[in-house]
């Protein structure tokens, strides 16, 4: 299809906010719960990080570190179907045209970045994913059990090991992103951040 407007579709901004604020999400999750004994009592009620905002009952007693482990795999698994999804609508929707303000160079930094940005918001996800399904519990979806446990530790170290590099490296492109970003609101003062608006 062909399209003038500089702005991204409502479809392609909401994704694109949701799937950021579930990343974020993600690693401050990832850092607290690898924080956790691992031989805590098991219990039923959860008060959700801690906060005494919110109690969410499991249906089976599980530790503390069990319950937060299962529940990044779960909200793994969402991530990795809302990027697929993304990926679909970038690839059935054309991109809006690039401001011409932008340098040749700016350009092909923006795609390469974009580019990199999709392949490792794709491999971190997927190689957690394979990484459970390497280790005992298997891959449990809010409690739904999915794919049982191969309970083959060599392969589980190996994702576990890429999930935590490319989780890095995911963060530092991200970094590279924001800075991007904020060149363009702050020095250029053009209208990058407007094409990422619903307003």
């Amino acid at each position: 299809m062909n399209q003038t407007s500089t702005r991204y579709t409502k479809t392609a901004i909401i994704l694109h906010w949701l799937i950021a604020f579930f990343i974020f999400g993600m690693f401050a999750l990832g850092w607290f719960m690898t924080e956790l004994p691992k031989d805590a009592p098991k219990e039923l009620a959860h008060d959700l990080f801690n906060f005494g905002l919110y109690t969410w009952q499991s249906a089976e007693a599980v530790s503390p570190r069990n319950f937060y482990f299962n529940l990044h795999k779960s909200l793994g698994i969402t991530i990795l179907a809302l990027i697929a999804f993304r990926i679909f609508w970038r690839i059935s929707h054309t991109p809006p045209a690039v401001l011409t303000s932008y340098k040749a160079w700016e350009v092909k930094l923006a795609h390469g970045t974009h580019h990199l940005l999709y392949t490792l918001m794709t491999a971190v996800p997927l190689t957690g994913l394979i990484m459970a399904i390497y280790g005992k519990y298997g891959v449990k979806w809010f409690g739904l059990e999915i794919i049982s446990g191969a309970d083959n530790k060599p392969l589980r170290d190996i994702f576990e090991g890429a999930h935590e590099f490319i989780g890095i490296f995911l963060l530092v492109i991200i970094g590279l992103h924001i800075a991007g970003a904020l060149k363009h609101k702050l020095i250029d003062k053009d209208g990058t951040l407007k094409r990422m608006s619903l307003h």
